[in-house]
């Protein structure tokens, strides 16, 4: 597992989602696509506060900062589960995917249930 970062807000949460979405933004674009936008300057410190905790780099772009996150978005998925997974479940993925699939398997695709269905082969194939 990858090295612990501080956990985010809701408010860091959606300026992550934004950077992801655009690939990189300044700070002027982040506050354009909040909901319910702070000031610019708070934009600009939840920026910095990003920056402290190892999620997002930046690069002079004229007078400008452009914010760019560290590591890919599915990287960083995977980072945010495994956090919740240790949290919430005990660091068990099978306690975790039962929560998560806990009267929502009538809405998955038959695509969806296959593939949930050759992960469990394949572990239990290659062993634990």
């Amino acid at each position: 597992m990858s090295p612990s970062r501080p956990p985010l807000s809701r408010r860091e949460r959606q300026i992550m989602e934004i950077i992801y979405r655009r690939g990189a933004a300044a700070a002027a674009e982040v506050q354009a696509d909040l909901p319910s936008a702070p000031s610019y300057s708070a934009v600009r410190a939840l920026l910095r506060i990003l920056e402290e905790k190892g999620h997002l780099k930046h690069e002079e772009d004229g007078a400008r900062y452009v914010y760019r996150p560290t590591v890919p978005r599915g990287r960083a998925g995977t980072q945010a589960l495994d956090s919740l997974v240790n949290t919430f479940f005990g660091g068990s993925a099978g306690l975790a995917a039962a929560a998560l699939l806990d009267g929502k398997v009538q809405q998955m695709s038959d695509a969806e249930l296959d593939e949930l269905e050759s992960l469990i082969v394949r572990a239990r194939t290659e062993g634990r």
